[in-house]
């Protein structure tokens, strides 16, 4: 069954060698990213200092409501597009291009503007912050401003790629830029060490994106494209999914941002440098594998006819195999966790932000349960689900936080986190029940779902355990960091594979692995 060609929206059959190589060409261009941002970040503290850090961690959490905005739209505006990919589609599709671009400039301009002139006073006087910091925050807004409108038109010409399942081009695209930033800030920050320069240098990579995005567009898929204007059928079919949208965007802001908006509002900056380093570790891995489960969005967009038998059977399969592996990625930075960043980032921040890095790691794992049912969700244009989903996961994160961060000091940050992140498990697993009236779906939750996580945060922790008593008198090799993490992930993959062979499904996970791996191997066995 999970051979099955599955018949595209617009007309083109699509199977999983395609979908697992669209999946290959996300983690490619997120390892690169991954890869350059962590290999800077130590340059970038050591040349700007954790004060100055953190401070642009603040800025970059004060511009992060704006992307409610920017991700609504561009999520919407694939979804249109993959539903009218045919020929005889195309004047409909060139119009919900022309008013999503519309959008994108007439909202976002006065939104980056806004950024721009308020964002620096109210920072001010929300983090209390003062002396050089507070004087370079007009332009750190400008910059990070500007660098978001960048983002916000860009999404409107990924969604056309993204429609298409071209995650090639939007591979290249996502590299050539972080390129770009990587580069710059080798080059300029020595010259100028401050928040600014580092903000800067961020929004040049968005917009090398944006003249990449636009440039490849106009040459590979001209005839879609068209100037803004504002249609009102297209618009109210964007509102329609993306007014939900951006509710499910302003709970993930909540439950992202809370605790460094916590954190400056109470603290000094470097804590939020400390943060920062530790939430930067967990969220490239959590990021990653959600890049990979990314192309599930535009695949589940194709399913509208299926049966629910149908529906359920691929959404819980496509789940086991990504939870498998954000088990295994996130879980891996547990045992690790002191010895990576006291390698990465020195001793001072490795005694600081061990235990938060600990913490938020089990938290991505937690989360890591929602990532398919939010991409399945949309996709049938339950966006109202996912708002809920969202918001109960901010309000409890940021209850948590404001309850725990007063009495336990900057490091019980992480915990409200995964405190949110237990309630978004718990609400996804109601939602979906309510959804699906299958005799079967509670044993398939638990098995495809509840196990595989739960084996990550349990062998995860049991390492820990047993590598907690090492110290190190200077920074570990890499050697070692790497050997460790491959080890630990490693052990944890065969543990959560293991566990699946010991319910009713362990066929269908012994399969679909096959599957994946020989899709994979440099040869096909006969």
């Amino acid at each position: 069954m999970y051979r099955r060609w599955i018949e595209g929206g617009n007309g083109v059959k699509k199977g999983p060698s395609q979908l697992l190589g669209n999946s290959a060409w996300n983690a490619t261009a997120f390892a690169v990213a991954v890869l350059l941002n962590l290999a800077i970040l130590p340059f970038v503290i050591f040349r700007l200092g954790l004060a100055a850090f953190g401070v642009a961690g603040l800025v970059t959490a004060c511009v992060a409501p704006a992307l409610m905005f920017s991700n609504a739209l561009g999520l919407s505006t694939a979804r249109e597009f993959a539903q009218r990919l045919g020929p005889t589609d195309r004047d409909e599709a060139r119009r919900f291009f022309a008013t999503a671009l519309g959008l994108a400039i007439v909202l976002g301009s006065p939104i980056a503007a806004l950024l721009g002139l308020t964002g620096a006073p109210l920072a001010r006087l929300g983090f209390h912050l003062g002396g050089p910091a507070a004087d370079d925050l007009g332009l750190a807004f400008g910059l990070a401003g500007a660098g978001w409108l960048c983002q916000c038109v860009l999404a409107v010409f990924l969604s056309l790629f993204t429609a298409r399942q071209d995650y090639r081009r939007i591979a290249s695209i996502s590299i050539t830029g972080t390129v770009v930033t990587t580069m710059s800030m080798l080059l300029l920050i020595p010259y100028a060490p401050r928040a600014s320069t580092f903000l800067g240098c961020q929004a040049l990579g968005f917009a090398t994106n944006l003249l990449m995005a636009i440039g490849w567009s106009r040459r590979a898929i001209s005839d879609w494209l068209a100037p803004p204007a504002l249609d009102r059928s297209a618009l109210h079919a964007l509102f329609k999914l993306g007014g939900w949208q951006v509710a499910a965007q302003g709970g993930a802001l909540f439950a992202g941002q809370a605790d460094r908006y916590l954190l400056g509002a109470l603290l000094q900056p470097q804590f939020v440098g400390f943060y920062s380093v530790a939430q930067r570790l967990e969220e490239a891995v959590y990021i990653g594998v959600l890049k990979i489960g990314e192309i599930l969005f535009p695949f589940f967009s194709t399913l509208q006819k299926e049966g629910d038998d149908r529906k359920v059977d691929l959404l819980l399969r496509s789940s086991w195999i990504l939870n498998v592996l954000a088990a295994s990625a996130l879980g891996g930075l547990i045992p690790v966790a002191g010895a990576l960043l006291h390698r990465w980032t020195g001793a001072e921040v490795a005694a600081e932000a061990q235990l938060v890095l600990v913490v938020l790691s089990m938290s991505g794992i937690f989360g890591s349960s929602a990532n398919v049912f939010a991409f399945y969700l949309l996709s049938q244009g339950r966006s109202s689900s996912n708002a809920v989903i969202s918001l109960v996961t901010g309000i409890f994160t940021l209850a948590t936080s404001a309850i725990a961060l007063p009495y336990l000091g900057w490091q019980a940050a992480g915990w409200s986190s995964c405190v949110g992140m237990v309630a978004q498990m718990v609400t996804t697993v109601l939602l979906l029940r309510r959804s699906f009236r299958l005799s079967t779906m509670w044993s398939r939750m638990v098995h495809f779902v509840l196990i595989p996580l739960g084996t990550g945060v349990a062998v995860g922790l049991a390492l820990r355990s047993q590598l907690s008593p090492v110290s190190f008198d200077h920074a570990p090799s890499w050697w070692y960091v790497v050997s460790l993490y491959g080890v630990s992930a490693t052990a944890i993959f065969v543990a959560a594979v293991a566990m699946s062979q010991l319910g009713p499904y362990r066929a269908v996970c012994w399969r679909d692995l096959r599957v994946i791996i020989t899709c994979f191997l440099p040869f096909k066995a006969a």
